[in-house]
Parts: structure tokens; C-alpha cells; sequence
């Protein structure tokens, strides 16, 4: 019981902090960085909040990854025994594979962005005139990537409460017996 507590809290903690801190850096971080008062200061605030950010979301992310091992091991039998459960394994794999790919990407974006850590800029993700291309170019990505981590993220959320559904002892007899005796 006590794996499971852990494996469950570290999966949703690390899920959490993954989606709410990317979701509150898109809503407040990359806006207000506009507001600092003039271009360079904007690339410089903007880049500041997303570096002290980046460890804690490195850190959340492998809280959630090894949450997700443990609960995947933990359920084993669910997965080979109740109908449903290896396809929504299945479902939150792929989501957590995308975030992790557009997470990874967005890094190296923000990297670049960030390398010049006074850079002019409207905002957190808004190039003003006096951007370098190669740093305009990285923040027009960054202006849509910065919602699709949390649009992952947070389908990821509502698949996992809906996994967690399928652990109640009611669904997890009612699986079994579809999975042994398919209907039509």
C-alpha cells in the first residue's frame, strides 16, 4: 500500500507541477515580462523567470515519469487482466511521450532565446524590431509552444483521473469479467 501512496503521489505532484507552472508561465510570466519597462529588460525578466523554472519543471517531470514507472508496474495485472486499462496505458504513454517531446523542444528553444540574456523582445515570446532572427524566429515558436506543454499536460491530467476511476473495486471486477467473457 505504502508503493502505492508513493508511486500515486509522485505521479500527480510531478503531473501537477508540470502543468501548472507552464500553464502560470504562458498566463503571467511571458506578459508580464512586457511590462518591464523597455525591450531588453523584457527578454531579460522573461528569460530570468524561465531559468529558475527550468529545474524545478526537470524535477517535477521526473517526479511524474518515475510516479508513472511505479504505477505501471504496480498495476501489471490490472493492464493484462482488465478490459480498458493496457489502452489507457496506452493513451497516457503517448500523452507523456508529447509532452516530453514538446517540453524538450521548448527548452531548446527558450536555450537559445535565453543565450542572449538581455535580448530585446514585446514580451516573453513576442520579438520586437531590434530581435536577432534567430532568436525572433525561436520566440515565434515559443509563442505556441508555450500553450501546447499545459494543453498536453493537462489532457494528461484528465486521463489519469479517468484511470484512476478504473481502480475502483467495482470497475476493476466488472473489467475483468469483459475482458474473460467479451460481449458480441
Amino acid at each position: 500500500m505504502a508503493r502505492d501512496t508513493l508511486s500515486r503521489s509522485l505521479h500527480d505532484l510531478g503531473l501537477a507541477a508540470w502543468f501548472g507552472g507552464t500553464l502560470a508561465n504562458a498566463v503571467a510570466l511571458n506578459p508580464a515580462a512586457g511590462e518591464a519597462g523597455s525591450s531588453s529588460r523584457s527578454g531579460a525578466v522573461a528569460n530570468a523567470g524561465w531559468d529558475r523554472w527550468t529545474p524545478v519543471n526537470a524535477a517535477a517531470i521526473g517526479a511524474h515519469l518515475v510516479g508513472s514507472v511505479l504505477q505501471l508496474a504496480g498495476n501489471k495485472g490490472r493492464v493484462a487482466g482488465q478490459q480498458g486499462v493496457a489502452s489507457m496505458a496506452v493513451v497516457k504513454t503517448g500523452l507523456t511521450a508529447a509532452a516530453l517531446g514538446v517540453t524538450a523542444y521548448s527548452r531548446v528553444l527558450g536555450s537559445r532565446v535565453s543565450s542572449l540574456h538581455a535580448v530585446p523582445a514585446e514580451d516573453g515570446t513576442t520579438p520586437s524590431g531590434s530581435t536577432p532572427p534567430e532568436v525572433a524566429s525561436a520566440q515565434r515558436q515559443l509563442s505556441a509552444l508555450q500553450w501546447a506543454v499545459p494543453a498536453i499536460t493537462g489532457a494528461l491530467v484528465v486521463v489519469s483521473a479517468y484511470a484512476g476511476e478504473q481502480q475502483r473495486e467495482t470497475e476493476v471486477k466488472t473489467g475483468v469479467v469483459k475482458r474473460l467473457l467479451p460481449v458480441g
